[in-house]
């Protein structure tokens, strides 16, 4: 496989969806983990499953990226020379399903702060530390959604890519890598969590958690920046790329509005 040995990962939003399946794909390969989300008793549970399961240590830190003092304890710990991290996984994340029109601004002051604020925050502290041994790993999720224009939450993830990019050039040379993860449609409970049925979605088109980190990580391993799981994504991000912007905003109007009919159903 591609990374492997006595390392130690962090993955934030670990214990549900996406950020599970990496932690069990790390897991799997010996990774000790340290798992971070909000609710510290669900915390316990999965770091005990996963102990028992592969035999590894898990160290759970209880933390709401919305919080800055929590962020920053998050922080200090990618910092910590004495146990140090070796991959970063900036997993955590929700729907912004309220539109930029809304009165209520709040939902997008949350959603900028956990997935880039926290997420450039915990990337700078991790890569600071990475630096100093010569090695290491940060991977990003973004998403697909960020290559087209609906709301607020393909605004993030466009962000998300972008900025870990610009990451990656920074650290050009350093023996740090930084991976943007782009997922299409997977099926965790995200989606339900959000109100989207997701029923106007093709089945071909739902992919596999544990296949999508599974495969995300192997680009990693190849020095991948960008890892766009499966052909058919990858096919999806060419044809946004090379269609004209006003067509994307077609297709996102049309999406968007299924995605409506769907929530009134």
């Amino acid at each position: 496989m591609y990374l492997s040995g006595m390392l130690t990962a962090l993955v934030t939003g670990g214990t549900s969806g996406l950020g599970a399946a990496f932690a069990r794909s790390l897991a799997r390969e010996g990774f000790n983990l340290i798992l971070v989300a909000r609710n510290e008793d669900r915390l316990r549970e999965v770091a005990e499953d996963l102990a028992g399961e592969y035999s590894i240590h898990v160290e759970v830190i209880a933390a709401d990226l919305s919080d800055r003092e929590h962020v920053e304890r998050v922080a200090q710990r990618l910092a910590d020379t004495s146990a140090p991290v070796d991959l970063l996984v900036n997993n955590a994340g929700f729907s912004v399903g309220t539109p930029f029109l809304s009165e209520d601004f709040s939902p997008h002051d949350v959603g900028t702060d956990v997935m880039c604020r926290a997420v450039a925050l915990l990337s700078g502290a991790a890569g600071r530390s990475m630096m100093h041994r010569g090695t290491g790993w940060i991977v990003n999720i973004a998403s697909i959604a960020g290559c087209v224009t609906m709301g607020q939450y393909s605004s993030i993830k466009a962000y998300v890519t972008s900025m870990t990019e610009s990451l990656a050039v920074e650290l050009h040379g350093t023996g740090v890598q930084a991976t943007a993860v782009l997922p299409g449609w997977v099926r965790t409970e995200f989606h339900s969590r959000a109100g989207i049925a997701g029923s106007s979605i093709p089945n071909f088109m739902w992919l596999n958690a544990d296949s999508v980190a599974d495969e995300a990580l192997a680009d990693v391993a190849r020095g991948k920046v960008i890892s766009i799981p499966t052909i058919r994504y990858k096919t999806v991000f060419t044809a946004l790329h090379h269609l004209p912007r006003p067509t994307v905003r077609w297709i996102s109007r049309q999406v968007s509005g299924a995605r409506k009919r769907e929530k009134k159903a």
